[in-house]
């Protein structure tokens, strides 16, 4: 009795194989939209141009914030949020639809879309807890709001001359808490 060994290439092979080729890149895209979301996400946080707003540093939180009303010269920023609400959303949209793709493919296993339903509710959630943060913190008096959530963490981007107090700071945590159930450590507020 001979006994072959298998080679690297037909073990994976083999797993091409198990899993199915379809449902493999079907896993593939739903790894590549969440990369997506997430790049979008560090893009608007790091091109805010302001630090982290923190008013208790045995938090874990930042003190030293920094942050203006102005950029560009001087120019307003109301085009910067705008811009950035819509940038947010179309990359929100693009995974719904990758999702939704997958959802709707007969083709794909009930393990591909159970992953693409749970992929949509937290994607719809984070929508919601968005708009909701947005809505709340324009109420208690920022002129402009564009939020940025994630299962962890949260960055908020708000329009503020001048250094935001401590008050403030902790009403933006309160609304992000009560909105998504981030803690204040997790959350980033940032004037631009």
């Amino acid at each position: 009795m001979v006994i072959e060994k298998k080679k690297p290439i037909d073990k994976i092979k083999g797993v091409f194989d198990k899993i199915g080729k379809r449902n493999l890149i079907i896993a593939l895209a739903v790894v590549l939209v969440g990369a997506a979301v997430w790049i979008n996400w560090a893009v608007i946080a790091n091109t805010s141009g302001g630090g982290y707003g923190g008013y208790n540093e045995s938090n874990g939180m930042d003190n030293s914030y920094t942050g203006s009303g102005e950029v560009n010269g001087g120019t307003e920023t109301t085009d910067w949020y705008t811009s950035a609400q819509v940038s947010r959303n179309q990359a929100r949209d693009e995974a719904l639809e990758v999702l939704q793709s997958v959802v709707d493919d007969e083709a794909a296993s009930a393990e591909a879309k159970a992953a693409a339903y749970t992929d949509m509710t937290k994607l719809a959630k984070n929508m919601e807890n968005e708009t909701n943060i947005e809505t709340l913190v324009v109420a208690k008096g920022f002129e402009k709001c564009v939020a940025v959530v994630n299962e962890d963490d949260a960055s908020i981007i708000v329009s503020w001359d001048g250094e935001l107090t401590p008050a403030q700071l902790s009403q933006i945590n309160e609304i992000v808490y009560v909105q998504s159930g981030i803690e204040p450590v997790n959350v980033k507020i940032i004037c631009k």
